[in-house]
């Protein structure tokens, strides 16, 4: 195919996700043809602005002409006023010899850091290795006209990415220069610790590793505190990593270890943070999965479950990551800086990767590593995986390809926009890094869809039937006794008892009834600033993180807007950071307040919306048994769990809901649509029409409070008892994983090559 008609099929794909699949197909095209009149070709459809999707695949292919026409096209594209543009080019030169004058171009970007600047990073960290010297001086030359914290730490951070005298001589200036920014500090000492463990690293690493307690002993010392503290804090750590060496299994270790990370959420055994920016359904998971597996007959030996954390929890955690006695531990990577939602993480690849490295090395074999996401954490681990030949279990979920779709079917995203909104979603780059993922796992497991081949297929271009022993199907689960012990808890605060399954009060420890009491009171608490004409309603409650695709503003603003379902029920959002919000938060905030007829949250309460702001899970599910059982003179029974997501790949928080015997509401694609009942345990519904999510909401409530009302909750919750297990899935996957460290024993790979 000439490439001119890979561009007229190109810009004739019947979807913006076919369209991101095809341009594989231009840029063998246009490798092949190459010459001066296919970039001509490509440069044109680059800057047409009426088609931004097959723009970004001409830049692309750009990148496959080899040619000097080509270079000079994408370094113009480094500097075009359309950021999509820029961030591409700086992408697609990854793939191409260095280009001196390209150079200047990339740094601009990373010293502007976000998305684009991680791209840019990563294309000189990849050119370092063939031009150490020209890339390493530039960058040098460019740190002296930046004053910017950030920006100066950015480009110390990617000096440290390249090999050389020269590079590791500034290193080691800026790693002392009192005078120099924390940030920068930070990123130069970590970078030392990937250097040769040469006598003059290790001794200033030493020396930087005890400043805190030599700032404690001298009370005129220079930059003692918090800041010394932390520095002293990432010197240890990258005196680790200069001198730790990968530690084999000991011969009396025969059982299998699992890695498994979500470095959005600070995940801790208790869940003490769920709900708080990305801390929502994942975390709870993991916590309850690794818990799971441990304790399963025929599970792992050991889970390691790495999240985001402190140096300090870094540095406290490589103990018990270190030990080969059997359990669940908890590892940190480290962040410079305050949380950042998921979608504005991409900058720390780097020390993602080299605290992933960390764990992983100090975890010993490590027989497989678990990743779930297309996000920076799974980009970076795929990285590590690779380097420390560590097979890859993937989970695959059409995200953002969902996303995608809806938008394109709600003709919010077209052909002619898709590269404006790309530059802050990075569709383009997330679809792709789950195709590369997924081709290079070991294994693939999915979550059940009602046409799951098919729509795996239309969505990510993946044929599972092809070759369906690299993919299993394995629904997750929860945790049964944490449901029980929270609807127990309920019926006790009434002073009610029930079945073989509840307890009364009184039966109840003491440790356990104080925190119940607790999540009670503070319940009771948000339902006493409603009016007293309000109090005494059936509560709708939704719980998860406050972002656009979780549909919480969509929530409030179809009940706000309804004004007979507005009066029949109070709602309650639990989720999200009210005090210091990040951007996706605050983005569904200011919708929830246009909502209120004075656009203001301030009152949210008088109307009957309860802002909860995130809470622990023990809270949630007591929460959940709550609304269901009612709360004396302050919520009625028989209320209704409702999530307005865009998209919902399984549902965690639906499947505690069901348990506890609430009727749902979710949408009506996914996961949910396998297990939610329609009519009988829930409602599915398109939630992207508000009109029609009032409708199921409704019908919900009447249900709920009907006379089958008890039948139905019955039959949800023997539905996930049946089926849903957090021990059913430790079960699934403890197989899966035997299988995949089996498959990569060497005498394994060695018996098949003889």
């Amino acid at each position: 195919m000439a490439t001119h008609t890979a561009l007229d099929d190109q810009r004739g794909a019947a979807s913006i996700l076919d369209g991101i699949r095809r341009a594989d197909d231009l840029t063998v095209a246009a490798a092949r043809d190459g010459g001066v009149r296919a970039v001509r070709l490509l440069a044109q459809a680059a800057t047409d602005p009426s088609d931004q999707l097959t723009a970004i695949a001409a830049v692309h292919a750009l990148a496959q002409v080899f040619d000097d026409s080509a270079d000079e096209v994408l370094v113009a594209l480094l500097h075009h006023d359309s950021a999509f543009l820029r961030e591409h080019a700086a992408w697609a030169f990854g793939t191409r010899l260095p280009r001196y004058d390209a150079i200047a171009g990339l740094v601009t970007l990373v010293r502007e850091g976000g998305f684009t600047g991680m791209l840019a990073q990563r294309t000189l960290e990849q050119w370092g290795s063939s031009a150490a010297d020209q890339v390493g001086l530039f960058l040098e030359g460019a740190l002296l006209g930046v004053s910017e914290a950030f920006a100066r730490a950015r480009l110390v951070e990617t000096i440290g990415l390249v090999p050389g005298r020269v590079p590791e001589r500034l290193l080691r200036r800026v790693a002392v220069d009192t005078a120099e920014n924390a940030q920068a500090r930070v990123a130069a000492i970590a970078a030392l610790g990937d250097r040769a463990a040469s006598a003059a690293v290790v001794s200033l690493l030493s020396r930087l590793s005890q400043a805190d307690a030599a700032a404690a002993h001298d009370e005129n010392g220079v930059g003692s505190g918090d800041e010394t503290s932390v520095l002293a804090a990432v010197a240890r750590l990258a005196l680790f990593d200069l001198t730790a060496t990968t530690a084999p299994r000991e011969s009396w270790n025969q059982g299998v270890t699992i890695a498994q990370l979500f470095l959005h959420a600070d995940i801790d055994g208790e869940l003490s943070q769920v709900g708080a920016g990305d801390n929502g359904g994942i975390a709870t998971l993991l916590v309850r999965l690794g818990d799971a597996l441990v304790a399963a007959p025929a599970g792992a030996s050991r889970v390691v479950t790495i999240s985001r954390g402190t140096p300090e929890s870094a540095l406290n955690g490589l103990a018990d990551v270190g030990s080969f006695l059997p359990g669940h531990s908890f590892a940190a990577v480290p962040f410079a800086g305050g949380p950042v939602p998921s979608i504005d993480a991409w900058s720390l690849r780097v020390a993602a990767e080299r605290g992933i490295r960390r764990i992983l090395r100090s975890a010993g074999a490590v027989d497989a590593i678990h990743l779930r996401m297309a996000d920076v954490g799974s980009l970076a681990a795929a990285t590590v995986a690779r380097d420390l030949d560590i097979p890859v279990v993937f989970t695959v979920a059409p995200d953002p390809h969902g996303v995608i779709d809806s938008l394109e079917s709600n003709g919010v995203l077209t052909r002619a926009n898709f590269g404006t909104v790309d530059a802050n979603e990075h569709f383009w780059f997330r679809a792709r890094l789950v195709q590369r993922l997924a081709a290079d796992a070991a294994h693939t497991v999915l979550f059940p869809r009602p046409r799951l081949q098919q729509d795996i297929e239309r969505l990510t271009g993946i044929d599972i039937d092809a070759h369906p022993e690299r993919h299993s199907v394995i629904p997750e689960g929860i945790d049964l006794t944490v449901i029980d012990r929270s609807r127990t808890d309920a019926l006790g605060s009434l002073g009610l008892t029930g079945g073989g399954l509840l307890v009364s009060r009184a039966a109840h420890t003491r440790s356990a009834a104080e925190p119940a009491a607790v999540a009670f009171d503070q319940l009771d608490g948000l339902l006493r600033t409603l009016p007293a004409e309000r109090r005494g309603l059936p509560l709708l409650i939704s719980v998860g993180r406050l972002h656009r695709v979780k549909g919480m503003a969509a929530l409030v603003e179809a009940w706000n807007t309804d004004s007979f379902l507005q009066a029949r029920c109070n709602l309650l959002i639990v989720g999200g950071d009210l005090e210091h919000p990040s951007f996706d938060e605050d983005k569904e905030l200011q919708g929830m307040a246009r909502s209120m007829a004075s656009g203001d949250l301030g009152e949210a309460a008088a109307r009957g919306l309860l802002l909860a702001g995130h809470r622990a899970n023990d809270t949630v599910t007591r929460w959940l048994a709550a609304a269901r059982y009612g709360r004396p003179g302050l919520a009625a029974p028989f209320g209704v769990y409702v999530c307005a997501s865009m998209k919902e790949e399984f549902g965690i928080a639906l499947l505690e809901a069901m348990a506890t015997g609430l009727m749902v509401v979710a949408p009506d694609g996914g996961g949910p649509a396998t297990y939610v009942e329609h009519g009988v345990t829930g409602f599915l519904v398109n939630t992207g029409d508000g009109d029609a999510l009032v409708r199921s909401i409704t019908d919900a409530l009447t249900v709920a409070g009907g006379v089958h009302g008890g039948a139905n909750a019955a039959r949800a919750r023997s539905m996930v008892v049946e089926n849903f297990t957090i021990e059913a899935m430790a079960t699934t996957l403890a197989g899966v994983y035997r299988d995949v460290a089996v498959a990569f024993e060497p005498a394994a790979w060695e018996l098949s090559v003889s």
